[in-house]
């Protein structure tokens, strides 16, 4: 990922010239004029570092660095000071800066913080990476960038007690990506709890989550808690969101805006301190506009997105996805080992796997225990030739041709043990070549 950079200064021409030399540096640059704005783009986006002058009016660069110090994730601060004002900023590396330079603009003493800032985001990122995907691994199996990419994202996100949106097709996994929020955040060792909101009908769906008195409707022998107060001081995953009615997301909305329930058959209000993980299939958004979907309660809920590939988009996780799922296979159905040949990882990794993740496993489970001594019959797996007739988001022509590609590409890892000289062989490319398609394709970390 690249860092993000927020340039604070009244003067335009410095701006220009701070955005240059980040932007060269590989850096994505977004600009304010005075400390308030600043500090009011800080609260609604992240990022990485903050490069501020001094004196601004409104709000100056010390006490945006103070305001800034409560901010989560906390951003990285490089103040620039006029001559003679030293003194304030050894005051400012006091208070968290990560360093300072002066105006005029020397081009090398610039770049000089510049990169030692670059260079200590890059570590922090890195030690979020390896965070992230340590706690990610707890409940996915993956090797792809795409899937790194999200376990940082999970890790920035989960400490933060914000409310989660978890999008992506049905059997990618929205799931164990919400036991892995859980499990990263401070709520780690309280409540969590979850509910199907297309498993009832829209009055049981309301006394579900919210409780309800005894005799509050028909069959309502004793009262009920509700799973909000269930999950009180813990976190409550609301799958499949988008299949609430309207009626129940209107009481939804309420209890996210005041923090309050009211049981189904009473008067009486009751607080509960619950964070909310939403994740659902469907486009919230177009839902939204057709009137399908609360637009204040979908604003509500998309405070941060976490998205979940489709597997076709990362085929180099189904090797390894094949493994675990057949190592899983054969423990349960006490099976003998389950050999898997490069024939078979060419298939698996052609196929567009429809139903993503869930299917790649139902898959090889039928398949493990239909076949005999311990080779997996190729017949009893999905035929790539073969329509994706279920598939949920159809792809077009660029994007199948680039994800063959890709399953190709990762096939012939897989087959060469990772070694790329072995694979360009395979494919009969030269290794240059290779590499580029590599890094097209995002393999690797």
């Amino acid at each position: 990922m690249r860092a993000r950079a927020l340039v604070v200064d009244d003067d335009r021409a410095v701006r220009f010239t701070l955005r240059g030399f980040l932007e060269d540096e590989g850096v994505e640059v977004e600009e304010a004029t005075d400390g308030e704005s600043a500090l009011e783009r800080l609260r609604q986006q992240t990022f990485d570092l903050v490069i501020t002058d001094l004196r601004m009016p409104r709000l100056d660069g010390m006490e945006l660095l103070r305001r800034a110090q409560g901010i989560s994730p906390k951003p990285h601060i490089v103040l620039v000071t006029a001559h003679g004002s030293e003194r304030h900023a050894v005051e400012a590396m006091k208070l968290g800066a990560l360093d300072y330079f002066r105006k005029p603009f020397n081009e090398q003493e610039i770049l000089g913080v510049v990169r030692r800032a670059i260079a200590t985001i890059e570590l922090k990122t890195e030690n979020e990476q390896l965070r992230g995907e340590v706690n990610l691994l707890h409940s996915l199996v993956f090797v792809s960038r795409a899937m790194s990419d999200l376990a940082v994202l999970i890790q920035r996100v989960a400490r933060r007690n914000v409310t989660v949106l978890i999008t992506g097709e049905t059997g990618t996994g929205k799931e164990r990506v919400a036991e892995a929020v859980v499990r990263a955040s401070a709520r780690a060792n309280a409540r969590f709890v979850r509910f199907n909101c297309a498993s009832l009908s829209a009055d049981l769906a309301e006394a579900e989550l919210f409780g309800h008195a005894r005799g509050a409707f028909s069959g309502a022998v004793r009262a009920r808690a509700g799973l909000f107060r269930e999950a009180d001081r813990g976190t409550l995953l609301l799958d499949e969101v988008g299949e609430l009615s309207l009626d129940t997301q209107a009481k939804l909305l309420r209890v996210i805006q005041s923090g309050e329930i009211r049981p189904v058959g009473e008067d009486r209000t009751e607080h509960v301190d619950v964070r909310l993980i939403a994740a659902t299939h469907r486009d919230l958004a177009a839902m939204a506009a057709g009137g399908r979907f609360r637009e204040d309660l979908f604003y509500r809920l998309n405070v941060v997105t976490l998205h979940v590939p489709a597997l076709r988009e990362r085929p180099e996780d189904i090797p390894v996805l094949a493994r675990h799922f057949l190592s899983q296979a054969s423990a349960r159905f006490a099976l003998p080992p389950v050999e898997i040949s490069a024939e078979i990882i060419t298939r698996l990794t052609a196929y567009a796997w429809p139903g993503n993740v869930r299917e790649l496993e139902n898959s090889l489970e039928r398949a493990a225990v239909m076949s005999a001594d311990g080779t997996l019959d190729p017949t009893l797996l999905p035929d790539p030739a073969a329509p994706a007739l279920l598939e949920p988001t159809p792809m077009k022509f660029k994007e199948r041709v680039s994800a063959y590609e890709r399953s190709l590409i990762a096939a012939a890892l897989e087959t060469a043990q990772g070694n790329q000289s072995e694979a360009a062989r395979l494919l009969d490319l030269s290794r240059a070549t290779l590499q580029d398609k590599l890094k097209r394709h995002g393999f690797g970390s």
